[in-house]
């Protein structure tokens, strides 16, 4: 094993959901959870991979495992048509797109680790590219979405709760909160989990923890600035009382705030702002506002991608498809050839 600090491969296993038992008729099962187990291995400790990032890799696997046993085939010794036949299996299942896209990038992590660890010869997933009717494109608010959710929302909510000053101090938060989650594109977990020495507003910018426990500087624009500071001095003051909390976001009381309780005062000031019913904002659909927006007004994929904390660019080039309008455009006015005849 990679670390002194591995867990047994039993537990390992069972955390894959890959069963290790004598009935697949001479297939050497144990080995098929030993390469699991030491991709898991690879993932909590090279990787540091987030908890539940590992937990989602351990399911995925697990399934295709099964699928595998099934077939009284060795993990290494898959072929290509055995992948693609479990991904059709998949989809026969009624599973959409997005999910079998998932399970798909999961066996492609897997076996791209074995090929690099010398494990394997040739990657079995090589050249199966998701198509076209997989690929789910963000949903996106329109700006006069996000303004009515940052303006008037706000005041709506602030009436829900009858101008109290405790409904007043809790109103001032929910703003600085919105405020990050769309002008920082940052993750409903990194809200959760902030810090207040990781604000530094004086530089215009907070540091956040995202997956893997990796840190980015994400950049802060003058009105979450300013509803932050605000949030400092009229809001958070008021909610601390005696417990001297190190989170940046607090409840009353200084409570912890909870990701789905989060994921609800979102959802609530989407509400109050006069969304459609099918329309239920979410602090993800505030992420990828603030990513498709930033494309929409010209940003390079690049710095959307170091600002969202994407680990690879493809994860970040969704957004293309996104601002296709603004694509054409770019193309219409610099493309010597994109209006009749143009001189190269």
């Amino acid at each position: 094993m990679r670390s002194g600090g591995a867990v047994s491969l039993a537990s390992r296993s069972l955390l894959f959901g890959f069963r290790v038992t004598p009935h697949t008729h001479g297939m050497a099962a144990g080995a098929n959870a030993e390469t699991f187990a030491s991709f898991l291995d690879y993932l909590r400790v090279e990787r540091g991979s987030a908890k539940l990032t590992i937990a989602a890799y351990a399911s995925d696997l697990g399934q295709f495992g099964e699928f595998l046993e099934q077939r009284q085939v060795e993990l290494k010794g898959a072929q290509r048509e055995h992948v693609r036949e479990y991904l059709q299996e998949l989809f026969s299942k009624q599973l959409d797109g997005r999910s079998v896209g998932r399970k798909l990038s999961a066996i492609r992590h897997l076996y791209r680790h074995l090929l690099i660890d010398g494990r394997i010869k040739k990657d079995p997933t090589l050249n199966i590219d998701l198509p076209k009717q997989w690929k789910v494109l963000p949903k996106a608010l329109s700006r006069e979405e996000v303004g009515a959710m940052l303006g008037e929302g706000n005041a709506k909510e602030g009436d829900r709760r009858k101008k109290t000053a405790r409904g007043e101090a809790l109103g001032i938060r929910d703003r600085a909160m919105l405020e990050l989650l769309y002008g920082g594109g940052v993750r409903v977990s990194e809200v959760a989990d902030a810090r207040l020495e990781d604000l530094k507003l004086e530089m215009g910018y907070i540091l956040v923890r995202g997956k893997g426990d990796k840190e980015r500087m994400v950049p802060l624009g003058a009105p979450a600035q300013q509803a932050l500071q605000r949030y400092l001095r009229s809001g958070r003051e008021s909610m601390v009382k005696k417990r001297n909390s190190p989170l940046l976001f607090i409840g009353a009381g200084g409570r912890r705030l909870t990701r789905q309780r989060i994921w609800q005062l979102v959802g609530a000031a989407g509400a109050a702002a006069g969304l459609p019913a099918g329309r239920h904002a979410s602090p993800h659909m505030l992420r990828h506002s603030c990513a498709t927006h930033m494309v929409e007004n010209g940003a390079d994929l690049r710095t959307v991608q170091t600002i969202l904390g994407h680990a690879d660019i493809s994860t970040t080039q969704i957004y293309t498809h996104v601002a296709l309008d603004r694509l054409k455009s770019v193309y219409a006015k610099h493309h010597p050839r994109a209006k009749g005849r143009g001189n190269l």
